[in-house]
């Protein structure tokens, strides 16, 4: 699996997929191990990029919160 390229919303979908496969009680093992892992470095994904993205959004909210402080003083 390439992280690289993926955007949080393609990781998403991979995770339904994989969900989806291994509910339907089919698949044989050795797969549905495989498709556990890659399950795992998903989520991993995601959670870092979620990560990442509350820092940007506490950094923006702070800029503001201090732009509102400097035209509160004047």
């Amino acid at each position: 699996m390439n992280e690289s390229n993926l955007t949080y919303e393609q990781a998403i979908k991979k995770l339904s997929d994989i969900v989806e496969k291994l509910s339907s009680q089919s698949v044989p093992l050795s797969e549905a191990s495989k498709l556990f892992e890659e399950g795992g470095e998903l989520i991993k994904f995601c959670y870092s990029s979620l990560k990442t993205v509350k820092g940007k959004l506490l950094e923006i909210k702070n800029t503001l919160d201090g732009l509102k402080m400097e035209e509160e003083e004047n």
